[in-house]
C-alpha cells in the first residue's frame, strides 16, 4: 500500500478528534502515569539486577532460615508487576476511560455525519 493509499482511506475525523483538548488531555494523563510507572519499574528492576552481580554478600544474607534477600527480592518483582498492572487498571479505568469514551462517542457522532 502507498503513502497516497493510505492518505486517501484517511478519515478526516481522525485530525479533528486529535486537535480537541480532550484528546490531548487523555495523552497527558496517559503519560504522566506510564512513563514514570515504567522509569520507577525498570530502576527498581535494574536495581535486582545490580545487586545480585555486585553486592554477593548482601544478597546472600539469610533472613528467616534458608530464606535470603535475593529470594525476598525476587519475589518483590512479582509482587510489584501485579501491584502495578492492578493501580493501572484503576487508574485507567476512573481517569483514562471516561474521556476515551467521550473522545469514541465524538467519532461515532462525527462518523455519522
Amino acid at each position: 500500500m502507498t503513502q497516497q493509499d493510505r492518505a486517501e482511506r484517511h478519515d478526516p475525523i481522525y485530525d479533528r478528534l486529535h486537535a480537541t483538548p480532550e484528546f490531548a488531555e487523555l495523552r497527558h494523563r496517559y503519560r504522566s502515569f506510564v512513563f514514570p510507572a515504567t522509569a520507577a519499574f525498570l530502576v527498581w528492576y535494574l536495581l535486582y539486577v545490580v545487586l545480585s552481580n555486585w553486592a554477593g554478600d548482601f544478597m546472600s544474607t539469610k533472613v528467616v532460615g534458608h530464606i535470603n534477600v535475593a529470594l525476598i527480592f525476587g519475589l518483590l518483582q512479582f509482587v510489584t508487576t501485579f501491584g502495578l498492572a492492578w493501580y493501572y487498571a484503576r487508574y485507567s479505568q476512573s481517569k483514562l476511560d471516561p474521556l476515551a469514551r467521550q473522545l469514541d462517542a465524538d467519532y461515532r457522532k462525527g462518523g455519522d455525519a
